[in-house]
């Protein structure tokens, strides 16, 4: 690995935080940067500031050998990964001010030669925004020169939340340079933890893979709630449809379930839809169909609360998918945010166990409740469930759903 003892990474998040502590474990010299000061106060202790399993041993390791420190400040550095957020607009176009904050900071502390990737999910074209960026705010780099020459490229992360820190080394990588050689350098750093084969190409192109990965992904769950909503008017069990068609050799229907949620799946379509609007027709029905899978089970559970006089509804999970804490797009989130504006009268009894307290939408509101799995089940009348948490598996003598007359099962677990 040429000439890169040090590496900052820029947002100490779901991916950057894990990305840091394994490079400091290959014995880099590694500072995490994140403008949120708990955030760098925990990695400092030693401590995961979410639910990743596993990260914790890696991190506090880390910290103890005195190869990773945080800091709310951009370092010199002679590589920087930049893993900031890339949420949309309003209006779905990418919003791309993190990755310019990011740029701006980092622009100030390089002298040439430094390496710059790019790891956050990004709309084609934003590595080369990021660098036009960086040169415009430092001129004084010749690009022209080798001595000051600086080198981008970008690598998509493709990591499932629950199980990151093991395919950040045993997954494949796409690095895309600007250049040829910002490609290889950029290679020769991943080797220094990843087992997968590491595929170059250009940088639009895997900006384009990872979001292709994603919409993939979006537009056959968008087929399978779908199908749930037409089994349900057709009083068709769908998960017992969907196991006997997933009996075809060349059959494989996702499942089911109450939206789409996380950073990635439900954020990135869009980049492609904003990046060719006339053409992107499949892709963005898919997103409407699976944005619009939370109001249809909203309706579902007004109805069953509708048939008791005074109800009381457990909700089953918050994070947008099973065995996590993360919140981010949750589809369960937003079920029961609208839920509890639209039932004001009903009360809500959350049942999360990855989470110590309710997130701010719901914290203030009178009628919702962080309880614990026993509670719930004692004084709810209505039971929904919104994520399939191993915690609420229906394996036992006594299932869960079996102390509720009227259920909402929007995962098929308690089938």
């Amino acid at each position: 690995m040429e000439n890169i003892k040090t590496v900052a990474v820029i947002g100490l998040g779901y991916i950057g935080l894990p990305t840091a502590a394994i490079l400091a474990t290959q014995g880099l010299d590694v500072i995490g940067v994140d403008i949120k000061q708990s955030t760098v106060d925990a990695v400092n202790r030693g401590e995961v500031p979410f639910v990743e399993p596993d990260l914790g041993t890696y991190l506090a390791g880390a910290v103890k050998q005195g190869n990773l420190s945080a800091s709310t400040k951009t370092p010199a550095a002679d590589a920087y990964i930049v893993a900031v957020p890339t949420p949309f607009c309003e209006d779905h176009a990418p919003d791309l001010s993190y990755i310019e904050a990011a740029a701006d900071a980092l622009a100030e502390q390089l002298v040439g030669g430094e390496l710059i990737i790019l790891e956050s999910t990004s709309p084609p074209g934003a590595t080369a925004h990021m660098a036009q960026r960086i040169l415009a705010a430092r001129p004084d780099l010749d690009q022209a020169d080798e001595r000051t020459m600086l080198y981008f490229a970008h690598c998509p992360e493709r990591v499932l939340p629950g199980r990151v820190m093991i395919e950040l080394v045993t997954n494949d990588r796409i690095v895309g340079g600007l250049s040829d050689r910002a490609a290889e350098r950029a290679k020769s750093l991943y080797e220094t933890f990843c087992q997968g084969e590491i595929l170059l190409t250009d940088a639009k192109t895997a900006e384009m893979a990872k979001l292709v990965e994603n919409s993939f992904r979006d537009v056959n769950i968008a087929f399978a709630n779908e199908l749930s909503q037409i089994s349900d008017r057709l009083d068709i069990d769908v998960w017992e449809l969907i196991r006997l068609a997933n009996r075809h050799p060349r059959v494989n229907i996702l499942q089911p379930g109450p939206g789409v949620g996380g950073h990635c799946i439900a954020v990135d379509p869009w980049f492609i839809v904003e990046a060719a609007p006339d053409l992107a027709h499949l892709i963005r029905t898919a997103r409407h169909v699976n944005d619009a899978k939370p109001q249809w089970v909203i309706d579902k559970v007004c109805a069953k609360a509708d048939q008791v006089a005074q109800p009381v509804v457990a909700i089953f999970g918050l994070a947008f998918k099973a065995n996590i804490d993360d919140l981010r797009e949750s589809p369960a989130l937003k079920i029961v945010d609208s839920l509890s504006r639209r039932r004001p009268s009903a009360q809500f009894l959350v049942v999360e166990p990855h989470v110590k307290q309710l997130p701010e939408e719901l914290i203030s509101r009178d009628n919702v409740r962080l309880v614990g799995l026993d509670e719930a089940v004692e004084k709810a009348n209505v039971a929904v469930l919104l994520v399939d948490h191993a915690d609420f598996a229906s394996d036992s003598i006594d299932p869960i759903s079996a102390a509720f007359e009227h259920v909402v099962d929007t995962r098929g677990m308690w089938q």
